[in-house]
């Protein structure tokens, strides 16, 4: 279990540093969008046959950094819009 959120952070980590511009989401935010996604790769994974959905290898570590990508991207853009709203 450790295990898993040591990589969803490192997933959140790289999903922030591959996404381009400034981000408003904090760690916490972060932390939870990369364990979304490493969940999303390793059942994608998973589905393609190579793992089970908790066991760490390639395929499923790029899908899961993808993943979270997109939902940082969505998270961005939901907070843009809030944040845009209130003023």
């Amino acid at each position: 279990m450790i295990g898993f959120l040591v990589a969803g952070l490192v997933i959140g980590a790289l999903a922030r540093l591959v996404t381009p511009g400034r981000q408003r989401l904090g760690i916490l935010a972060t932390l939870l969008l990369g364990l979304a996604g490493s969940v999303i790769g390793g059942t994608i994974a998973n589905l393609l046959g190579t793992g089970d959905v908790f066991e760490l290898n390639v395929l499923g570590f790029v899908v899961a950094v993808i993943a979270a990508v997109l939902l940082i991207g969505v998270a961005e853009g939901i907070a843009g819009s809030r944040h845009r709203s209130v003023r």
